[in-house]
């Protein structure tokens, strides 16, 4: 008898815990319903860094392709949703240092932004975030003969990181 009801009260923990609410992060979508359109146009920059601002609007419409039911249209005035942004500073510092020249060896790039999503039909803002930091780091060759500039690679890794931390904020409603 005692096995039979630890089987029983294991099996009732079990239909407990699995209506906890717990869920796999990056599923929600809290959005309105009518949103099934969003335009991402070009980011402002009132940075001297330009490269960036290129290279955000693509790794965001790859991002809410791969990741949501939201097609992604060029036309703003197409849209349900318009999620529009700028960055607002940029910075970068050595990291690392080389110990036998004094050269830096590693660098920390933070992009600092500010996003909306505005609702085209009703003017409401979904979802905004000021100063929205990304960071990411690279390396520097300290060999000049072998030297390869990491900081367009690193780029491309801080667009990615942006775009996904974007979706996964705006489908979260954080």
């Amino acid at each position: 008898m005692p096995r039979r009801s630890l089987l029983m009260t294991c099996a009732l923990a079990t239909v407990v815990l699995s209506g906890c609410g717990y869920r796999v992060g990056g599923q929600a979508d809290l959005l309105p319903e009518h949103v099934r359109t969003i335009a991402i146009p070009a980011f402002g920059n009132v940075t001297t860094r330009y490269k960036l601002t290129e290279r955000l609007p693509g790794a965001l419409t790859r991002e809410f392709i791969t990741r949501t039911r939201y097609r992604i249209v060029a036309d703003p005035n197409e849209a349900d949703a318009v999620l529009s942004g700028s960055v607002v500073n940029y910075m970068s510092a050595p990291t690392i240092f080389d110990q036998a020249t004094g050269r830096a060896a590693g660098i920390q790039v933070s992009v600092f932004l500010n996003l909306t999503l505005t609702d085209r039909k009703t003017g409401n803002v979904l979802y905004q975030r000021n100063n929205f930091e990304a960071r990411q780091r690279y390396e520097v060759s300290i060999e000049q003969r072998e030297y390869f500039d990491e900081s367009d690679v690193a780029l491309d890794r801080l667009s990615r990181e942006v775009a996904r931390l974007v979706v996964s904020t705006v489908l979260e409603a954080f």
